[in-house]
Parts: C-alpha cells; sequence; structure tokens
C-alpha cells in the first residue's frame, strides 16, 4: 500500500529507556489469548479429574508458566484444590507486556538502533524485568530486537530496501489468494468482513498508528482465513507485523490522513468482492499491494 537468546540486562542501557512510557493495557488480542488459555487449563483440569491417579493432568506432570515455581501438590486436582491465580495473572501480564512493546515498534517510541534495558522498561510499564525480558525475547525470534550482552536488547535498525523486500513478499503471498478467493467465495461470506473493514476505518480515524496496525492485520488475516489454510494465515501474518515497523530514516509513525486512506481501500475492496465485480477487485488488489511496495517507510497494506 502507498503506502537471541535470553539477554542480560544492566544499567549502561537506562538512558535510552528511560524516556520510553507505554501504557500496559489488555488489547483485544490479548484479551482473547488470556479466555483462551484459561480455558484451556480448566478443560485440562477436567480431564484429570476423569482420567484418576494413573494418568496426571498437565498439572500434575509439572507444567506451569515460566519464571513461576511450581507449587507441590496432589498429583490429581479435586474439586476443592484451588484455581492457581498467579498462573492467570502471570499470562495477562506477558501477554499485556508483548503488545506494548509491539506497539510500541510500530509509533516509534522503541528507536532503531537504542538498546533498552529490561528492568528499566519494566520499571516504566509497572512489571518485573521478567515479562520484558520474555517479551524481547519472543521479539528477538521475529526479528525486532536483537541481545546486547550485558546491556539488554537493541532495536534492529531496517532499511528501506528491507521493507520493499517484506511488501513484495506479502504481496507474492497474498494477491494470488485474494484472487483466488474473489471468484469463489460468495457475496454473503465477504458481507460478514463488514464490521472488521469499518473497524480499520474507525482505528485509522483515531490517528494512532498501533491502533491502526491491529485492525489491519486482523481484517487481512479474516481475508485469508477463508482460504482454509492455517499456515498460510500464520506466514503472511508473520510478514504483515515486520512490514508494519518504520525503518529507521523515515518518520516516527505515519499520519492521520494516511490511515484514513489505507483503511479506505480495505472498504472499497470488500463492496467490489460483494459486487462480484472481478475487474474492479484485480484493479484494486493490484493498487493495494504494488502501493505498498513504492511506500516502504510504513505500516504497509
Amino acid at each position: 500500500m502507498k503506502h537471541s537468546a535470553q539477554g542480560a540486562a544492566g544499567p549502561g542501557a537506562g538512558t535510552a529507556a528511560a524516556a520510553v512510557r507505554i501504557p500496559v493495557q489488555p488489547s483485544a488480542a490479548a484479551a482473547a489469548r488470556d479466555r483462551d488459555e484459561g480455558q484451556s487449563r480448566d478443560e485440562s483440569r477436567a480431564r484429570g479429574r476423569v482420567r484418576g491417579a494413573g494418568e496426571p493432568d498437565g498439572a500434575a506432570r509439572g507444567e506451569h508458566t515460566h519464571g513461576e515455581p511450581s507449587a507441590p501438590g496432589p498429583s490429581v486436582p479435586g474439586p476443592s484444590t484451588p484455581r492457581p491465580r498467579t498462573l492467570v495473572q502471570r499470562s495477562s501480564v506477558r501477554g499485556q507486556v508483548l503488545d506494548a512493546l509491539r506497539a510500541a515498534l510500530v509509533t516509534g517510541e522503541l528507536r532503531p538502533g537504542e538498546v533498552y534495558s529490561a528492568p528499566v522498561l519494566g520499571e516504566r510499564l509497572g512489571v518485573s524485568a521478567t515479562p520484558v525480558r520474555e517479551a524481547m525475547q519472543q521479539l528477538a525470534l521475529e526479528g525486532a530486537v536483537e541481545v546486547v550482552p550485558n546491556r539488554g536488547f537493541r532495536v534492529v535498525e531496517r532499511g528501506d530496501r528491507e521493507l520493499a523486500e517484506l511488501a513484495e513478499v506479502r504481496a507474492l503471498i497474498e494477491v494470488p489468494v485474494w484472487l483466488r478467493l474473489a471468484r469463489t467465495v460468495p457475496a454473503e461470506r465477504w458481507a460478514e468482513l463488514r464490521p472488521l473493514a469499518e473497524a480499520t476505518a474507525r482505528a485509522a480515524s483515531s490517528g494512532c498508528p498501533a491502533t491502526y496496525a491491529e485492525a489491519d492485520r486482523a481484517f487481512h488475516r479474516a481475508v485469508l482465513a477463508l482460504a482454509g489454510n492455517e499456515e498460510l494465515v500464520r506466514i503472511a501474518g508473520d510478514v504483515h507485523r515486520r512490514a508494519q515497523w518504520p525503518s529507521a530514516g523515515s518518520p516516527a509513525a505515519r499520519g492521520r490522513a494516511d490511515l484514513v486512506a489505507d483503511a479506505h481501500e480495505h472498504t472499497a475492496l470488500l463492496d467490489a468482492l460483494i459486487a462480484g465485480d472481478a475487474d474492479a477487485v484485480r484493479a484494486l488488489v493490484g493498487q493495494h499491494f504494488t502501493g505498498a511496495r513504492q511506500d516502504s517507510g510504513g505500516l504497509g497494506l
């Protein structure tokens, strides 16, 4: 659109991190993740009660959230066993920290080339250093940061060429799928995506790049999910997220007008898909993805 490895953090990285203020607030993604994890734990306990003493569930095997000690107890939890509330809280904090750091990457609050200390970021976020390190290690796996021994994590400096290459990869993955779905998916299924397209428009109107980035990914994820290929959705989503990080030489964040224009393309595409206008869909899809390759400094698609 016109648009590794655990690192120790020391006092040497505190200066750069001190300027970062990122509120930890539950996002829709974090809330959904917490609900799913809570449901999985409840189901696991239920299975354990049915199996009996010979077949312990996950809690009896010693599974616990990384960084939290596993509490001793009976091999099979009974009805009176208290729920491990710290497990739920731990997962929630980790997810919120990861969401907050990802948002800070999109907005430029975490600046390319700067080194950030996990303890200092944790103090700013109101959490311990442990969930910050875990979140940073995940970001390192995604290629957003790199470990600096005895200091913390450095935000990777990415050039315009890398962002243009990511946009090209997105086009190679998504364009054929969009065009195939345009021929096979009925209009009523496309109409079901209207709320997601409208959500991108509202997010764009807010002027917040991080809010728009999340809504943008949700819309594209829903479109690709119609293909019924989970690996496609996962790989395309990973490339999409990486394409949303700004380059080192670009402005920290795109303006509201650019975001609104991007969101308008979603609405126009959906209108053409519902109408079954193949020519319009082909032209709009080409514009949507080719424009992203020409504009390598922003959120992308």
